[in-house]
């Protein structure tokens, strides 16, 4: 980001915890944190988060590990994805706009599956 970093303002915290601003955000973008919130009250959270600090008609980009990706990372349980599956997780307010796979290279030289969904605030 180079010199924008002293423009943008930092937010540390747990995201299913954390205060945000109703929607104050037209872009969500999450790749590889909602694959490890594997109890059923921290994801339902996370939507919660998204839903509120989102404005209507934001864009949403979640990458998660894909059907196929590791079952741990980083010695943590993690859950997996296909598109339709995390879409359940979202709810109808999220308008499914396009999916995709990709093979991740970890720098240790294993390839890991990953799903990116890219929604719609309705």
């Amino acid at each position: 980001m180079g010199s924008a970093t002293e423009q943008a303002r930092w937010l540390v915290g747990d995201i299913t915890e954390i205060e945000l601003e109703q929607g104050a955000y037209a872009v969500w973008h999450d790749r590889a944190v909602f694959h490890f919130l594997i109890e059923t009250e921290h994801r339902n959270a996370y939507v919660r988060q998204v839903a509120r600090s989102v404005r209507p008609g934001g864009h949403v980009i979640v990458s998660t590990f894909g059907p196929e990706g590791p079952a741990k990372c980083s010695g943590l349980d993690v859950m997996r994805y296909d598109a339709g599956s995390l879409h359940e997780e979202f709810g109808a307010r999220f308008r499914l706009v396009e999916s995709s796979k990709e093979l991740h290279r970890t720098p240790f030289g294993t390839a890991q599956q990953f799903l990116y969904c890219y929604c719609r605030l309705n």
